[in-house]
């Protein structure tokens, strides 16, 4: 269709070129100044038009050719210009024609976005109604009386020339030209369809008048019959058309919203079938729509009031989605933007998963994971404790036992031999060390009930002395012991338990220290009395200080251990320091009596 259209343009350039050639230098008509008549102007022109569909290859030649071809209908451009004063019309016509073939290719774009607007159009129709006018009358010169034909604006074989001209531009591009539509609707198409029969109409009229004056009918009435009958067929034609027109477009619109409207419903079903809780928001965070899961998930019945909190835009994160009632669930949400087409943000799109299952299973994964590691530290206890039971044991009690053995066998293989004071005193270092092993006992039988917390204070006021006094009548030399406490000082602790922190203060002063030792007590402040045990030793040394009152200490026993727990049992506390000028001095704390 391109290709024939092309040549039909190619043909008609062709022909009105040689009309042109023939009209101006016809030897019988040609004017003396042959510039001065509108037909030389269609020389340029149809070779003008005859250039516009010349194919050829490569970007040089296409630019040669549509220059030349610019030149060219511009000189017909002012050639016509030239004859505005003897034939008006004709010039005007045939410089539209002229500049619309030196504007064959330009186009301007719309604001809407739509198809380019060609410039050639508006020319070439101006230049074929000139033509149309010219012609229309001449058609109807068989109605009119001999002599008395109608009057033209411009000779009947210039206005075919123009016409012609004008009908081959339009050919010369078929693909932009006002016969091209993208569609079967619209304007363009209708004009595309009426103009043969608005072409036809005063061609048909002109044979009906004709006619009408060869069947003897006046030929005054058979035109403004014949007139009156087209203009009537053509005005039903067109409003039948219209109408038709309109009913086609009418059922587009039906389908479109139809289609628009199952497009839709299919988005808004597909929104509300998700998992993920989804809110939908304008360019300004204002909340146009939710889906179910959304409701379910706040608690909202429907769109909520405000917008809540929102995630920042970009990648997914851990987030608090407000509830209606005040509370929050954790999400995992993302926040993305809905660009047009010219990429600016139309609206934001949030999106929320409910991630509160798996925060659970994070926090009892978490307390499960303190638990193991709660139990792996009591085991990592239990462990040290074996090991330091097992130590001490091998150390502290193995001595004792070694001592029994070696002196109960001494003494039965040479008791005939041995006089009575030898065996005496094998008998008191047998005996001395079964109580010495019989305490360690008791200390690791109450070790093991302080482990277990089975040991509890019955507090009640105490008098300091006394338990002083009984406590060093059993583990030391009182020559050695110098007391200095008020009969009246008294301590709200259990008796049992002060008697024993007394018993192995005073055993760790006489076995790691040296006497004299001084024991004294006095009231405090905040209401509480303080009981110091201070030996004339070397002291404790600094390595020792941390794990003093710990559980095992090679070589010291349980004593210093069981004596901090079992004051704190009672409610005080237990702490060393320097003597001065050499010597420890154990400080114990507790609440005093009420007097």
């Amino acid at each position: 269709m391109g290709r024939l259209s092309r040549l039909a343009a190619g043909c008609a350039g062709v022909m009105v070129a040689v009309f042109g050639i023939l009209h101006t230098f016809d030897a019988g008509s040609a004017p003396e100044d042959p510039r001065g008549t509108p037909a030389m102007a269609l020389i340029p022109a149809g070779l003008a038009l005859l250039l516009q569909v010349v194919p050829v290859s490569g970007v040089p030649a296409g630019r040669l050719r549509a220059g030349t071809a610019a030149f060219l209908a511009l000189s017909a451009t002012g050639a016509a210009a030239t004859a505005l004063g003897g034939a008006p019309a004709t010039a005007v016509a045939t410089a539209l024609a002229g500049l619309a073939l030196a504007c064959l290719d330009l186009r301007v774009p719309r604001r809407s976005g739509g198809i380019a607007f060609r410039v050639a159009d508006p020319l070439l129709l101006g230049a074929a109604i000139i033509a149309l006018v010219a012609l229309v009358p001449q058609l109807f010169e068989p109605a009119f009386p001999p002599g008395r034909g109608p009057d033209s604006v411009m000779p009947p074989h210039l206005a075919g020339a123009l016409l012609c001209l004008a009908t081959g531009t339009i050919l010369a591009r078929p693909e932009t030209g006002p016969l091209h539509t993208l569609d079967d609707s619209g304007p363009r198409a209708a004009v595309r369809r009426l103009a043969p029969a608005l072409i036809a109409a005063p061609i048909v009229a002109a044979l009906v008048s004709a006619f009408a004056a060869r069947t003897g009918v006046s030929r005054p009435v058979a035109a403004v019959s014949t007139g009156v009958i087209l203009a009537a067929l053509a005005l039903l034609a067109l409003l039948a058309y219209l109408v038709r027109t309109l009913d086609d477009a009418d059922q587009r619109q039906r389908h479109l919203v139809a289609e628009l409207r199952e497009r839709q419903d299919f988005a808004q079903t597909l929104l509300q079938s998700m998992n993920e809780a989804v809110m939908v928001l304008d360019a300004n965070y204002r909340v146009i729509d939710v889906n179910r899961r959304w409701r379910e998930l706040t608690g909202h019945d429907g769109l909520p009031a405000e917008s809540p909190p929102l995630p920042p835009p970009g990648t997914g994160g851990d987030w608090l989605l407000p509830r209606a009632d005040g509370t929050d669930v954790p999400v995992l949400a993302t926040m993305a933007a809905i660009p047009d087409a010219t990429g600016t943000t139309r609206g934001y799109v949030a999106t929320y998963i409910d991630i509160a299952e798996r925060k659970q299973a994070e926090v009892a994964l978490t307390e499960h994971a303190a638990d193991l590691e709660r139990g792996n530290a009591d085991l990592a206890a239990a462990l040290a404790f074996k090991n330091d039971l097992t130590s001490m044991l091998t150390h502290d009690v193995a001595q004792p036992i070694s001592s029994i053995a070696s002196l109960a066998e001494l003494l039965c293989a040479d008791w005939a031999d041995l006089p009575d004071d030898i065996r005496l005193e094998l008998a008191t270092k047998i005996d001395k060390n079964t109580r010495r092993l019989i305490k360690m006992m008791n200390d690791l039988q109450l070790l093991f009930r302080l482990d277990t917390g089975t040991v509890t204070a019955r507090r009640v006021p105490v008098p300091l002395l006394e338990v002083v006094e009984a406590a060093c009548g059993t583990a030391v030399d009182t020559a050695d012991v110098k007391i200095v406490i008020d009969e009246e000082l008294a301590a709200l602790a259990d008796r049992g338990h002060l008697t024993v922190v007394v018993e192995n203060l005073l055993k760790n002063a006489m076995t790691h220290g040296a006497p004299p030792i001084h024991i004294q007590a006095g009231r405090e402040a905040g209401g509480t009395v303080r009981l110091t045990v201070q030996d004339s030793g070397a002291g404790i040394p600094e390595d020792v200080l941390p794990s003093l009152f710990g559980r095992f200490i090679r070589g010291a026993g349980l004593g210093l251990f069981i004596v901090r727990h079992l004051i704190e049992a009672n409610g005080g506390s237990v702490s060393y320091e320097h003597a001065e000028p050499r010597g420890a001095r154990l400080l114990v704390t507790l609440e005093a009596a009420p007097n």
